[in-house]
């Protein structure tokens, strides 16, 4: 089902906790359209149930509103894992079931145009690798398999090129494959862990998660390819999982145990919620809304956990719940 929560976002907040360790961050899920609407100015205070169209979904840019959010589910534990992929519209309608395993499936990502989203799958005993799902041939395709944790791909804005960390060399790094043939470059190559790239939309850099400062302790840089150099992107404390917006204005990313939206001009940061899953923000493609999963004992007393929009002018939210009660993960929203 489908609910609609109306309430003030979190106050802005520069203070970053956290203190786990780098190594989750490399594992790091539809729902039918509206039914109720739940509308509150408090968490605080009794919702009002009401019968009306989702308010958030019906003022969004087209380029939000027609895209779809893809998200993980998974459920049990240990050798009883099974994580399903799902893509949904954001109002939670059109929900489609992209792939299911015993295992483990991580960090969803869309190519620019929404025809292709990158994957990796960890099945029993096996080591991570990265798929490409093609919407309109239905097709999975195996693009890396190298020895070693393949994860968090991101296409190239011209979806010829993907980037993505592998621990290949026996070290994590991040490492960019020509998909016509097939052809890799390592582009880091530090003795610390650097890994969840994510192209800028101009393909000229990309961001990504590195502890070379302090071991355990993550931080975002940038990497230029001209120079292939990399800047620190000041966050002030533990930072990991960046996504940048199109216009290159924000970035979405993981601020301490936050869910959280830096504004670059002026570095003041939106910290959107501590989602009791240590899961980062993404934005929608206007960069008009964020998505993060959230447990929903976070929003109600309920268990569970379930997918929440929030307008970044209108400090609005609504929540969309999971499927069958399983933990939601790596939402990215895609066109």
């Amino acid at each position: 089902m489908l609910r609609t929560v109306l309430s003030k976002s979190t106050s802005d907040s520069y203070v970053i906790s956290g203190t786990m360790p780098i190594i989750m961050l490399l594992a790091l899920t539809p729902l039918t359209g509206c039914q109720t609407t739940t509308m509150s100015n408090s968490p605080s205070k009794a919702p009002i149930t009401m019968n009306m169209s989702n308010p958030l979904t019906m003022g969004m840019p087209t380029i939000d509103r027609q895209g779809y959010i893809a998200y993980v589910e998974a459920q049990g534990v240990g050798a009883a894992k099974i994580s399903t992929l799902y893509r949904i519209r954001p109002d939670g309608s059109d929900r489609q079931l992209i792939d299911k395993l015993n295992g483990y499936i991580y960090a969803p990502a869309w190519s620019a145009d929404g025809q292709m989203l990158a994957y990796s799958k960890q099945e029993a005993r096996m080591h991570p690798k990265i798929y490409i799902y093609d919407v309109k041939s239905n097709s999975h395709n195996l693009v890396v398999n190298a020895e070693g944790s393949n994860l968090s791909p991101s296409f190239s804005p011209d979806s010829k090129k993907l980037l993505y960390s592998s621990t290949v060399g026996g070290n994590a790094d991040i490492y960019e494959m020509n998909l016509s043939d097939g052809s890799t470059k390592q582009l880091t190559t530090l003795p610390s862990t650097e890994v969840q790239p994510s192209y800028a939309s101009d393909g000229q850099s990309f961001v990504y998660t590195s502890d070379k400062v302090r071991a355990g302790r993550p931080s975002i840089y940038r990497y230029n390819f001209a120079t292939g150099h990399a800047a620190l992107i000041s966050t002030g404390g533990y930072a990991a999982s960046p996504q940048l917006s199109l216009d290159a204005q924000k970035l979405a990313y993981l601020n301490g145990r936050k869910a959280a939206v830096m504004m670059l001009n002026s570095g003041k940061v939106i910290n959107l919620a501590d989602t009791g899953l240590d899961e980062p923000a993404r934005l929608s493609p206007s960069g008009q809304y964020a998505v993060y999963p959230t447990r929903t004992s976070q929003i109600s007393n309920q268990e569970g956990s379930s997918l929440v929009v929030h307008s970044l002018s209108g400090n609005t939210s609504y929540v969309i719940s999971s499927k069958t009660g399983g933990v939601v993960r790596s939402p990215i929203w895609g066109r």
